[in-house]
């Protein structure tokens, strides 16, 4: 057994999460992501016809999966910006004077008539791969949004298998991955993604990540939480990992240019084909039942869709994924403090999933 230790003091690990205010465009420049693109929306309102029309208009640059909203088209409209005097907290208050997107959840609706769903696909103009994305947005929600249990928000996806990593389909790490931005109860925000789940992703090594057999995988429940009635900034990296038997994926998101959420030992895919696709704008309330439903119509509304991206993967080390058949076994750290909190003690060994 290989043992090894890292010393860091609390206070340090604390002031990691409590990072100074970091605009997108710097973590973009940070992680060397040197191609970008955004979003095109209207001049002009436009009726939910009109809008699902624009949106799936090849010209217009929103380069959707199969050509099409995926679900629900008709509960998307582009609308006058309804908190004009609410901005961004944050470095750039980036009021809009366009108009921007309003998805519509019906009372008592989930994924099945509630909220929309599209894929906006990003190509290279060499024919490479994205590895390493960011993804920047604004959302806001009604005044009196109905939190209840959750839903949806977007985020990434990729591999060549475009319409699983959702809605229970449990990715086998050579299909697809996704992670989008969830709220709970309360607001609570965290990212919600379907990745491959080692053991020790699970398991008291890793208490930040919840992990559900039929579902997603819930990383760091609580660690930000949205406001109503005001636009809320959402910026999220993902880093794939490589190569694809190392566990050195990485995550970063930022709320309101806050560092949030740190996850550098994930594994987003086992295989090559897996790469990062694009937009995953899916947002819903939901949840598999009733009891997630608003109980009456409410409103989401986005704008300034931005991804940067690069088609280098994360760099990062990580422990070692070994899969054989239908075995998968995962050598990572078990953790516990030793020296009075001050030191991690890592030891090392293979756990069989």
């Amino acid at each position: 057994m290989l043992l090894s230790f890292l010393c860091i003091t609390t206070a340090t690990a604390g002031l990691a999460r409590a990072g100074a205010l970091t605009a997108a465009s710097s973590v973009a420049t940070q992680f060397s992501l040197t191609t970008s693109t955004s979003l095109p929306f209207p001049t002009a309102t436009l009726a939910s016809s009109d809008a699902v029309n624009f949106i799936q208009d090849i010209s217009n640059g929103w380069s959707l999966s199969k050509g099409t909203i995926q679900n629900n088209p008709n509960n998307t409209a582009f609308v006058n910006d309804p908190f004009p005097d609410s901005p961004t907290p944050g470095l750039n208050p980036s009021n809009t004077t366009g108009p921007v997107l309003q998805v519509t959840y019906p009372a008592g609706s989930l994924h099945d008539y509630g909220g929309t769903q599209l894929y906006s696909m990003w190509n290279t103009s060499d024919g490479s791969s994205f590895n390493s994305v960011l993804l920047s947005y604004e959302v806001a929600f009604d005044s009196d949004f109905d939190w209840v249990k959750g839903g949806k928000l977007p985020g990434l996806r990729g591999g060549p298998e475009v319409n699983g990593c959702a809605g229970g389909v449990e990715p086998n790490g050579t299909d697809c991955f996704s992670s989008r931005v969830m709220w709970r109860t309360s607001a609570a925000g965290e990212v919600y993604a379907y990745i491959p789940t080692p053991d020790n992703l699970c398991g008291e090594a890793a208490s930040e990540i919840i992990c559900n057999s039929d579902y997603g995988v819930s990383v760091e429940r609580g660690s930000y939480s949205f406001v109503a009635g005001q636009w809320n900034r959402i910026t999220m990296l993902v880093q794939m990992n490589s190569p694809a038997n190392i566990a050195n994926g990485n995550l970063l998101l930022y709320y309101n240019d806050v560092p949030a959420i740190s996850q550098s030992n994930l594994v987003f895919r086992s295989g090559d084909d897996v790469n990062i696709g694009g937009l995953y704008l899916s947002t819903f309330f939901g949840g598999s039942d009733s009891t997630w439903a608003p109980r009456s119509n409410v409103n989401s509304y986005f704008r300034n869709f931005e991804m940067w991206g690069s088609s280098s993967p994360s760099n990062l080390s990580g422990s070692t994924v070994s899969t054989s058949g239908a075995s998968y076994t995962v050598e990572l750290p078990r953790l516990r403090w030793v020296m009075g909190g001050a030191c991690l003690l890592f030891s090392w060994g293979l756990v069989g999933l």
